[in-house]
This record gives C-alpha cells, structure tokens and sequence, in this order.
C-alpha cells in the first residue's frame, strides 16, 4: 500500500543547509521513505553533516553539476518512486505523501512539482526576501499543468525515470528544462502547492545575478524549435522591455530631448506586465517593501534579458556557420 519512495537529495557545498534539509525528509508523514544525498566533490564538510542527519551518502569524485548528481542518486535506488530535493530546501510534512498521491492517481502524470513558500530557510536581507517572493509568486501560477520542470522539489515514477532517461550531465544551467521537454513528449507534467518547502536563497546580487545571467544564456542558446513559452512568455517580453529601455537610455543625447520618455515608457509596460506580481507583494509587505521589490525585481529582468540576448545571439551564430558549411561528398 506504500511503494518506497527514493528522496534524491544532489548536494555540492551545502553544509549549512543540509542538515535541516535530511530532517525535514525524516519528519514526513509519509512511512516508506530512503534517503540518498549525492555529494558533488563538496569541500565544506557537506557528505559528513548529511550522514549524521542519517543519509546514506553517495560520492561524486569530481564535481560534475546537479543533473550527474540526481543520476547517480536515481541508479543507486530502490524505490519505486523518485522524489528529487534540492539540499538548500525544507520540506514540508506531507509532501512526500501527496506526491505519492498524485502519481498514483494519475497514470498520464509523468512528473509532479512542487512550490517554494515566501519565505528564505535561513538567510534574511533584502535580496534574499526578494529572490523568495519573487519565485513564489512566479510559482504559485504554476499550479497545475506546467510547461516546464524544476528539480528544487520534484517526484516521479522510477519506470518513467527509466523510460525517459538520465539528465543530460553535459548541462549544468538547463538540465532541468531540458529534462522537462523529454518527458512532455509522452506525460504530463503538473505543479501543486500540496508539495511545498522553504528554500535558502542567496543573500547578494553579486551571486544571484551571475546565476541569472548564465542561466537565461545557456536556456536561450539550447531553446528547440517550436518551443511555447506557455505562461512564461509575458515575463520574457516584460524583461525585454527592460533591457530595450536601458539601450534606449542614451537616446536624448543625440538630439531628441523628447527621447526621455522612450525608456519610461518600455518600464512602464514591462511594470504592467508584472502587475500580479508587484500587486501581490506590496499586499503582504507593505508599499515601501515594493519599491525596493521593484528596484531588484528590475536588476533581475536586464540581467536575465542580456543573458538570453547573448545566448539568442549565440544558438543564430552556430545555425548560421552550420548552413554556411559546405557539406563534404563521400566518395563510394
């Protein structure tokens, strides 16, 4: 009555938070549960901290990106479901029980995703509450059918896992999306608040705006051919509305003092497109705290539009050197 359920924990320098992260997979109510963390070449101390919370830890000798990590952890068990963790999250008590829930009642469900609370697990300033608000209130419309997938909590059947395949260990930005497409070639994929937990965000944007960059790059690089962006798609034109505003800044230097406006304007339809977003925040934290969402919220959005720019830039340049290779006959 109770399949054994695989918690698949990848960890790479993750000693102060992965304590907290095994504990809160021992405090499920679910009964039939194992737990594997999958140490990624750590140099804090991480495999140490996560066998005394009572993990069985399994070691990467080189540090080979989340996607090896989840794979290792995948062949190493036994359960009949996966449930993949990130090792910087806490979950709550009845996730495992309603993943289980889920799968079992929906044999089309090929993955099951959950959402991260409004709330940082362990680190509290202003880029911290901002990165958790902003990926809660991007998450919580998630609920439901999802055109994608993320791996910070996340549950699968162990045969779909088999049918579809490892991560792609290539990938160290986009495994997770890219993984996602796989298996919406033949399941569904859907998102639900029953499955939740409280992430520990970064605490500065000298780290997360790096992060962003690089991420946005490799997705926009990577994107296949007819590809919907689904619910994401006015986030992406909001975010490059900022970065054609920062670009159009320069404008009233060279004649048109008028041109002043251009960039407001863009801000202020990309602000529009955010509305929920914003109006949501400044509900449950008050109007000053929304300036200062809004301040980081705009960092973000040209950050991760010049990532996708480059990356865009980048997957046209390699299809334009491909067409432009002449193809070589091969003599019979």
């Amino acid at each position: 009555m109770n399949p054994l359920v695989s918690v698949v924990i990848p960890c790479y320098n993750r000693a102060r938070t992965v304590e907290l992260c095994v504990r809160s997979v021992r405090q499920q109510t679910y009964p039939a549960i194992e737990i594997i963390v999958v140490d990624d070449a750590s140099s804090d101390g991480s495999a140490g901290v996560a066998e005394s919370a009572g993990a069985t830890v399994l070691r990467l000798p080189t540090n080979s990106g989340p996607g090896a990590a989840r794979n290792l952890g995948a062949e190493r068990a036994r359960g009949e479901i996966l449930f993949f963790l990130d090792a910087d999250v806490a979950l709550e008590p009845g996730s495992v029980a309603a993943a289980v829930a889920k799968l079992r009642s929906t044999p089309r469900l090929g993955a099951i995703c959950g959402v991260l609370r409004p709330e940082s697990l362990l680190s509290d300033n202003l880029v911290a509450e901002y990165r958790a608000l902003q990926m809660y209130h991007w998450w919580l419309a998630r609920e439901g059918p999802m055109e994608g997938l993320h791996t910070a909590l996340c549950a699968m059947r162990a045969e779909v896992f088999r049918e579809i395949g490892p991560f792609n260990p290539d990938l160290r930005h986009t495994e997770a999306p890219e993984y996602g497409h796989r298996i919406r070639q033949r399941y569904d994929v859907h998102s639900t608040a029953a499955i939740a937990g409280v992430h520990d965000h970064d605490t500065t944007l000298r780290v997360l705006l790096p992060k962003v960059f690089l991420r946005a790059r490799a997705s926009a690089a990577e994107v296949r051919r007819g590809e919907v962006l689904g619910g994401a798609a006015s986030r992406v034109l909001a975010s490059g509305l900022v970065l054609a505003a920062a670009l159009t800044l320069p404008v009233p230097l060279v004649g048109w003092p008028g041109g002043v406006a251009v960039p407001l304007v863009l801000v202020a339809v990309a602000s529009a497109l955010e509305a929920d977003t914003y109006r949501r925040v400044v509900a449950s934290r008050g109007f000053r705290f929304g300036l200062r969402f809004a301040a980081v919220h705009l960092l973000y959005q040209l950050t991760s539009a010049a990532g996708a720019a480059i990356g865009t830039a980048e997957r046209l340049l390699r299809r334009a050197t491909w067409r432009a290779t002449p193809s070589v006959e091969v003599p019979r």
